[in-house]
């Protein structure tokens, strides 16, 4: 689906001024014309630096915001200041993982060495190419955003966070879901002369009865539509389930009990587990590693073509002494 980052950017800089004025909000950035109106008009924009400069200037914690982004904190939000050119420049390449530039900037339609530049710190994107970075790297500019400002109350995008909260919900109510949309991804699915009943549950180990389900919800919450006598999704979307705690955890749990029943049921897969004690630096490098290999696979996935198979990939890495410390 395509964003007009500019619309996007200037609904984004209204939500951050709130209430004030645009001449008050400018005075409390420090300058003495009426920046905000400049913005807000789109005659010109700011660099991203300045976007999450105003953002602390107006209250919001930005590393904190960035931490619930992200869900955990990455080292490199400690080591720099993120309203920085540096601190952009670090998110931006940290997002992109092994990705590479020429990559980004095909996906991004962007010179690959204004991006190079971006991504170095030898240059700033200013707030348009910024969500557009955002949303190429990680597909997540919804959640980027929501974590500084209510995303329902912007113009722009309140239809198409209402649409992510209702896939958000899918994922958590009836996970089969997932894999179903992945398998109607498939090369396989898509040359079919029409939609095949019981199809999709043979190649993804389901009951017809969770095939029809899955297919019936996906159609209500607008995720896949009815086209030439086969199902396609009318948008591929990156869905964060953490948003939830509660919900997310329990999503969690259900896929790692998926897992489980067909290690039970003889599938083949890797299956594999290790119990050992380590140092406590040590430990933390194995989860800087796992961390990395889960950026990896993702990034693996994003350009994986064609599609041919529908995989679960489960990995855990947990200190079993942390329950005991828990323990009464």
């Amino acid at each position: 689906m395509a964003r007009d980052y500019t619309q996007i950017s200037r609904d984004f800089l209204r939500a951050l001024r709130g209430k004030r004025s645009q001449a008050a909000f400018s005075r409390r950035l420090g300058y003495r014309t009426n920046v905000a109106y400049t913005w807000e008009s789109g005659r010109a924009f700011p660099t991203a630096a300045t976007v999450l400069g105003a953002a602390a200037r107006s209250g919001i914690d930005v590393r904190a915001a960035l931490a619930r982004f992200y869900r955990s904190s990455p080292p490199w939000l400690s080591e720099v200041d993120p309203t920085s050119p540096l601190g952009v420049a670090r998110l931006l390449d940290d997002l992109r993982g092994r990705t590479s530039v020429v990559e980004v900037a095909s996906a991004s339609k962007r010179s690959r060495f204004a991006i190079a530049r971006w991504l170095k710190g030898d240059a700033e994107p200013r707030l348009p190419e910024f969500f557009l970075l955002i949303e190429t790297t990680s597909l997540r500019l919804l959640d980027f955003i929501s974590v500084f400002t209510d995303v329902a109350q912007l113009p722009s995008l309140a239809v198409a966070w209402a649409e992510l909260e209702a896939t958000r919900r899918a994922a958590y109510d009836v996970p089969w879901t997932q894999a179903v949309l992945r398998a109607l991804e498939l090369t396989e699915y898509k040359s079919l002369p029409k939609h095949e009943r019981g199809w999709l549950s043979r190649r993804v180990g389901i009951s017809l009865e969770e095939e029809q389900r899955c297919l019936k919800l996906l159609a209500r919450t607008g995720q896949i539509r009815l086209r030439r006598g086969r199902w396609e999704l009318r948008e591929v979307l990156a869905v964060d389930t953490r948003r939830d705690a509660e919900s997310e955890l329990a999503v969690r749990a259900w896929w790692l009990e998926a897992a489980l029943a067909r290690l039970r049921a003889g599938d083949t897969g890797i299956f594999s587990y290790n119990v050992f004690a380590v140092s406590e630096a040590d430990f933390q490098r194995i989860n800087d590693l796992y961390r990395a290999c889960f950026r990896q696979v993702r990034s693996i996935i994003g350009q994986s073509e064609p599609s041919e198979r529908v995989v679960l990939f489960c990995l855990q890495l947990l200190p079993l002494d942390r329950h005991a410390q828990k323990a009464p």
